[in-house]
């Protein structure tokens, strides 16, 4: 429902610095565009709470009758540097008014400009940077250059890629072969035999957090050790914002390294500060072989990167791993710029001292619902509340759903459920709140959460 749908007793008038909800949408003005969108695009795009975003700027969401909503989504943990930052906005304008809007692969001075710059804020010994458009293109990419070390180094038998229960790595062939989420897989016929899925030492799901469980998995799979060619995980699980035990990755980096397998981290959702350091993974004390790129890297264009050590990313000769937008000089600009704002506004240092305010306030959250919130996961700015049914952990996806969408109308912007069965409500503030914004969103939240538990059925 847009708000001009919703029944009278759902509409809540709200005037606040960050919200702002009128009751006297003119119908006949917001349906027509939803129906427009029905009726042209594939209806897997009917999933979000369906209001019309027309501009967004900051930590807030704008649609043309007047409504404000506080962005708790940074529009799917894109907007790290906040809406239409001033500074990216800028930067965008005056590479268009320069006149480069796309350069294939033939070199210019932009593009070397930002992998300079991911490479000189990449640890050792990532130094190599390959840009590419989307998160779910780098990890077919890292699979590729994964299977490609193991060949050269331990010929066809070292082929297999481990990955995770739970984990989602994109949309594409590769990326959802690699994901741990059966449902998405349903359409591919033939799975590769040698992707293969072991428990994420979640603590919540999956209670057992050794390592061991790890080894004893693949044993299980009847895959030996120097089978595997690469291991990849989401430094934290998207959808569930879980993190492994830093003992349990720590173990992990030493296994590959005894076995020669690359170690690969997605952090397409956790890089740029979103957890309250600049990589999610020095949360574990390790650097990987790998990582992944994306959504926080410009705060709004589409752009994405692998990083590599040298030995890996060089393993293609010149022309044969290439992109047709790879360094698109649009969003080349953006990541500049984004990066400049990232460093000199200290979002990440702002990210974990906001960090330490949400958490705990999520956290009290639970505690006032406690059969409803089976857990709270997360770091910095990303968080996730595990929705479930009384009684156990059984997910409640249709409780999720009702408290985004309660959410929403009383002005606090979420995406749709995700996470396991779709029973996680995902918070993702744009790097740049404060804690007065944060506390509003969590009274919000809190709110919405008790309207629909007194709601329910007996």
């Amino acid at each position: 429902m847009v708000l001009a749908e919703l029944k009278p007793k759902q509409v809540r008038k709200v005037e606040t610095r960050y919200r702002r909800i009128v009751t006297d949408i003119p119908v006949p003005e917001s349906l027509p565009i939803l129906e427009k969108l029905r009726a042209n695009e594939p209806r897997s795009m009917s999933g979000q709470p369906p209001v019309i975003w027309d501009r967004a700027e900051g930590i807030c969401v704008f649609d043309r009758w007047g409504n404000q909503w506080l962005d708790w989504s940074s529009g799917v943990l894109v907007t790290n540097a906040g809406h239409a930052h001033p500074r990216i906005r800028k930067a965008i304008i005056q590479q268009v008014e320069h006149g480069l809007l796309h350069n294939y692969c033939f070199p210019s001075e932009i593009r070397a400009r930002l992998v300079e710059a991911i490479a000189q804020r990449a640890p050792e010994p990532l130094k190599k940077v390959f840009l590419l458009t989307t998160g779910a293109e780098t990890c077919e990419c890292a699979i590729k250059l994964a299977r490609t070390w193991g060949r050269k180094i331990g010929g066809n038998r070292k082929i297999t890629i481990v990955s995770f229960h739970n984990a989602f790595h994109g949309r594409t062939l590769g990326a959802q072969m690699i994901g741990g989420i059966p449902a998405l897989k349903e359409w591919i016929v033939n799975l590769d035999k040698d992707m293969v899925q072991v428990p994420f030492p979640d603590g919540f799901r999956c209670p057992d957090t050794s390592f061991g469980l790890f080894e004893r998995s693949l044993a299980e799979l009847g895959v030996e050790p120097d089978q595997v060619a690469g291991v990849i995980s989401e430094t934290y699980q998207g959808g569930n914002a879980s993190f492994a035990p830093p003992e349990y990755m720590q173990h992990l980096r030493r296994w590959c390294d005894k076995h020669g397998a690359l170690l690969i981290l997605d952090e397409v959702q956790a890089a740029f500060g979103r957890t309250g350091a600049y990589w999610g993974f020095e949360h574990y004390g390790i650097v990987p072989d790998i990582m992944c790129l994306g959504k926080g890297i410009t705060s709004g264009l589409p752009l994405s990167a692998v990083v590599g050590r040298p030995d890996v990313m060089d393993l293609y000769p010149p022309g044969s791993m290439t992109s047709t937008h790879t360094g698109n000089p649009i969003c080349v600009a953006a990541a500049l710029a984004n990066l400049e704002v990232i460093d000199e506004e200290g979002l990440v240092e702002n990210s974990r001292k906001m960090g330490e305010i949400l958490q705990p306030g999520l956290r009290a959250i639970q505690e006032r619902f406690p059969q409803y919130i089976g857990a709270v996961h997360g770091k910095g700015l990303v968080a996730s509340l595990h929705i479930v049914k009384p009684g156990g952990i059984e997910a409640y996806p249709e409780l999720a759903k009702q408290i985004v969408w309660r959410s929403v109308e009383k002005g606090l912007m979420f995406f749709a459920p995700v996470g396991y069965m779709g029973a996680s409500v995902k918070i993702a503030p744009p790097l740049v709140i404060q804690q007065d914004a944060i506390e509003e969103g969590l009274q919000v939240l809190e709110e919405a959460i008790g309207e629909v538990i007194e709601e329910l059925p007996a």
